[in-house]
């Protein structure tokens, strides 16, 4: 039986409330995004086919409006994907996952593309706490402090496999890409988000995922950052 819509209401107000405690450009390529695998084992979250270009996705939700300026569809030969152009900005977009088993659904799998790198960054550095790329997973937490979260960044100089905690301790970051070497080139992640969130949070039992959230930022380096996402799924395997 379907969940009343009082109820589909007040799950995404909430998804709403803890976003908002959340704490030199390329040529075209003209290369669509690679696919991961129609797999039975995994489910689509959004691969952006019925979003209108140009316009940030309906059924995602920016932490700021401000937000809906740096996200927008756009499609390259015939395939549609999400760019974020950040200019000294910092707003996450994040989308619900709705009845997300962890336990049977472990593993988030995407694709990404860095094209401007914000310049200066580094995540080890407050003043250089910007990310072209960044994936989430968001566990409901608390109303003023915010959701837990496992994030997962490329980075232009950390090394990859380096740990980072941010937001007090609530934001659990993995770099699971670094170098500028992969500019402008698409590459498929998978990653299996509930071990990475049993390790980061030294927890046993599988949480309840509300959703996952991306954020391109430049607002520390008060520069720019442009990069791309596409094809989000959760999977067995």
């Amino acid at each position: 039986m379907a969940p009343p819509l009082h109820h589909r209401s007040a799950v995404r107000h909430f998804v709403i409330a803890v976003l908002l405690v959340l704490a030199g450009a390329l040529p075209v390529m003209l290369v669509a995004p690679p696919t991961v695998p129609a797999e039975d084992d995994c489910k689509l979250i959004d691969d952006f086919g019925r979003a209108k270009v140009g316009e940030f996705p309906g059924d995602w939700k920016p932490r700021k409006d401000a937000g809906k300026s740096v996200y927008a569809v756009q499609e390259e030969s015939g395939k549609r994907f999400l760019r974020a152009t950040s200019k000294g900005l910092g707003i996450q977009a994040a989308r619900e996952v709705d009845g997300w088993d962890l336990a049977a659904y472990p593993m988030l799998a995407w694709s990404w593309r860095p094209r401007e790198f914000p310049k200066g960054s580094d995540e080890r550095e407050s003043r250089g706490n910007d990310s072209v790329l960044a994936v989430y997973m968001l566990v409901p937490h608390s109303r003023v402090a915010g959701p837990k979260a496992v994030k997962y960044i490329w980075s232009e100089k950390v090394p990859v496999g380096t740990h980072l905690v941010s937001n007090a301790g609530l934001t659990q970051v993995r770099v699971l890409r670094s170098g500028t070497a992969g500019r402008g080139e698409w590459r498929q992640e998978k990653v299996n988000v509930l071990e990475d969130y049993r390790k980061f949070f030294d927890v046993k039992e599988p949480p309840k995922p509300i959703g996952i959230a991306v954020l391109t930022d430049s607002d520390e380096t008060k520069s720019s950052a442009v990069g791309d996402y596409a094809d989000f799924k959760i999977c067995r395997k």
